[in-house]
């Protein structure tokens, strides 16, 4: 398989990796911040859809038709990794799937040498290529996506396979415990 073909389908697979997290939960789960930083599951998968609209879009003379409705002119104002109450879960989710979307027609109409410009990268440094910002794009998902790992197990022990196999869950627990409390002060 040639490169962009399977950083495309590394990217596809993390974005339905990120977006299951999100099955079976209300509204309340899907924004409850569950550490220090307000970090939470819609909030991650807003922020995933912005960078699709700027790396795999704005950056390579590709603009989605769709803007997201967080996007402000001035960036430092943004909402972003949360969602206010009249941003519905189905809106962000939609919006990030229409962007997923023309993120991959632009991946598949282009060239991974093709020029790409970064506005908000330090000077110097704007100038890219679509190649470099979809493997930007994957980390970021990836990324984002383990984050929503931790977030639902926090939520609800991660979901039915974690449930169904509980007594396991438990013993390893018990067990990386052991191995850490052999370091305790």
């Amino acid at each position: 398989m040639d490169a962009k073909g399977e950083m495309l389908r590394a990217l596809q697979e993390a974005r339905v990796g990120l977006l299951g997290k999100l099955d079976g939960l209300g509204e309340y789960e899907l924004r409850r911040p569950l550490v220090p930083t307000g970090t939470n599951l819609l909030g991650l998968v807003k922020h995933v859809a912005g960078l699709e609209y700027g790396y795999l879009g704005e950056a390579v003379g590709r603009v989605p038709a769709v803007r997201p409705s967080w996007f402000r002119d001035d960036v430092s104002t943004e909402i972003d990794m949360w969602a206010t109450p009249d941003e519905s879960s189905e809106y962000v989710v939609a919006t990030y799937r229409r962007l997923a979307a023309h993120s991959d027609r632009t991946v598949a109409d282009l060239e991974l040498d093709s020029p790409a410009y970064v506005a908000h990268w330090a000077d110097g440094h704007r100038e890219t290529t679509l190649g470099v910002l979809l493997i930007r794009m994957l980390a970021e998902t990836s990324r984002h996506a383990g984050h929503a790992d931790i977030l639902r197990e926090q939520l609800d022990g991660g979901g039915a396979t974690v449930a169904e196999n509980e007594g396991f869950w438990n013993d390893r627990r018990a067990q990386v415990q052991a191995a850490a409390d052999h370091f305790r002060p």
